[in-house]
């Protein structure tokens, strides 16, 4: 590694770090950020994307040294933790960032190719959600991750931390035409299995049983008004997570962890 030290804020080798604010900029920009030790360990030793450059303080750079040597051309910008709350106008995760580089954009099909186990997301909005999703996605054995066009970026500097890194290393595509993806699957004899509050739905324990023989495909919803009627269409089966009468549905991301975590015990 190439390690650069730097004090002031105003230094140009730093201007990139300026967009970690503006999401929207950092896309057009064909870029990403990744936000904590763990996170940045995790794209360095993924070695799936081509990172940039690091900004630490140097409490984290403790830390991270072992792995940051094995990458001689990074260069490695190590900063008062002032300077980096100062470019990025807030505090940031634990003092370290990266800034790596957006893949290209995958072909769903592509993206499914040889998966078993996959998850599918409508207009899922909230980041946290997304990065959960990921982080259950990895922890169940999930091959793939598709989203509707509306869905939170899953490369989000938020979403990537929640994930723990996950977003990472699961595959993800983005669906266009939606629920397309979802019908063409159904004809390919993948399980198609939407998760609903409604109490026509059987119980999610009675349709792993049901699937138990063919991949699966997961699908959740919005936060608030759950899966689209369409979506709903293009689905297989129909499953709702039996619970008391005291709340009417579950956060959308512990519901995505139940849904896989019933659906892996069988495939």
């Amino acid at each position: 590694m190439a390690i650069i030290r730097v004090n002031d804020p105003e230094d140009p080798r730093l201007e990139t770090y300026r967009n970690v604010p503006d999401p929207d900029l950092l896309v057009r920009g064909g870029l990403f950020v990744a936000e904590g030790r763990l996170v940045v360990r995790r794209l360095i030793e993924g070695q799936r994307f081509s990172v940039q450059s690091v900004m630490v303080n140097d409490a984290a750079l403790v830390p991270l040294r072992e792995v940051l040597t094995t990458r001689d051309e990074l260069p490695v910008y190590v900063v008062p933790q002032a300077v980096i709350d100062g470019i990025t106008g807030f505090n940031i995760h634990r003092g370290c960032l990266a800034i790596a580089e957006r893949p290209r954009p995958r072909d769903w099909r592509d993206v499914m190719r040889g998966a078993r186990r996959a998850i599918a997301l409508e207009r899922i909005a909230n980041a946290d959600n997304v990065g959960s999703v990921f982080r259950s996605a990895a922890a169940f054995g999930v091959d793939a991750v598709l989203l509707e066009r509306t869905c939170t970026d899953p490369l989000y500097r938020k979403a990537i931390r929640t994930s723990m890194g996950a977003a990472l290393s699961v595959p993800f595509a983005r669906t266009e035409p939606w629920p397309d993806a979802l019908q063409e699957l159904s004809r390919d004899d993948w399980n198609v299995v939407a998760m609903t509050t409604s109490r026509d739905a059987p119980p999610l324990s009675q349709i792993a049983t049901d699937v138990s023989a063919r991949p699966f495909v997961v699908v959740v919803g919005h936060e608030g008004d759950g899966l689209s009627e369409v979506a709903l269409a293009a689905c297989t089966h129909h499953a709702r997570i039996p619970m008391t009468n005291i709340v009417d549905s579950l956060n959308v991301a512990t519901a995505a962890a139940i849904a896989l975590y019933e659906l892996s015990q069988v495939l």
